[in-house]
């Protein structure tokens, strides 16, 4: 576990000094105050961030894999993978490691919009039940791409093929699994929609924390991130 921290430690760090964290994050704080102008800073509009966080979702099938790209792939192409896979830190320490400095790195990036929570609290009095979860919500939408991501960076030593794979295994999940319900057989159709990311995630923007939610998340993130370490594992007989 010491190993594992120590990795997310550095992996957190390294963001901030490569161009890559001011790249998403300039981006991501611009569009976030965007569309609260847009769709919730206005007359007649309730004082809640749901509008706001449902178009973030959406933001995250760009913001994600641009993280996540560089976390093994860098590795590789430099060859410091090499200096792990020999060391004794276990890979699903290097794995776990990563992604959770990843994840970090996300957290920090959502906090420039608790600014706008603090607009409505001057403005109105919103209600903070689906403020929370919506960010909860977020935080599982985003854990569970870069996992996905993660797992794209181990494939290859390329970026942009990790940014693009780990872009099309997201939109497997959010759009084909919104028209597949609507070609296939009712049974097959209703598992189809519960693997949509954005309706599991409806109901966090709601202020509702489901169990069943909570598990489609912490299942898939789980599932990437050990087909992550296999990957990473089937290297060392390269």
């Amino acid at each position: 576990m010491q190993h594992t921290f120590t990795i997310a430690k550095r992996e957190f760090t390294s963001f901030f000094h490569s161009p890559v964290a001011y790249l998403v994050m300039c981006p991501f704080i611009f569009f976030a105050a965007l569309l609260f102008l847009l769709f919730q800073f206005q007359p007649q509009q309730p004082a809640e961030m749901r509008n706001v966080f449902t178009q973030l979702v959406w933001l995250l099938v760009l913001i994600a894999p641009a993280i996540s790209m560089r976390l093994v792939a860098e590795e590789l192409r430099s060859g410091t993978v090499e200096t792990l896979m020999t060391s004794p830190i276990s890979d699903t320490a290097v794995i776990l490691g990563k992604w959770l400095g990843a994840l970090g790195f996300f957290a920090v990036l959502l906090s420039p919009t608790l600014m706008l929570v603090i607009t409505l609290e001057i403005w109105a009095s919103p209600d903070y039940g689906p403020i929370v979860s919506g960010y909860i919500g977020l935080l599982l939408v985003g854990g569970l791409y870069l996992a996905i991501g993660t797992l794209a960076s181990v494939l290859t030593r390329n970026q942009i093929i990790a940014f693009l794979l780990t872009g099309f295994v997201i939109l497997l999940f959010t759009i084909v699994t919104y028209f597949l319900p609507r070609v296939l057989p009712p049974r097959f159709g209703e598992l189809a929609f519960y693997l949509n990311v954005n309706e599991q995630y409806d109901a966090f923007s709601k202020g509702l924390i489901d169990t069943s939610n909570i598990v489609y998340f912490v299942t898939a993130i789980a599932m990437f991130l050990a087909l992550a370490v296999k990957a990473l594992e089937t290297r060392k007989w390269r």
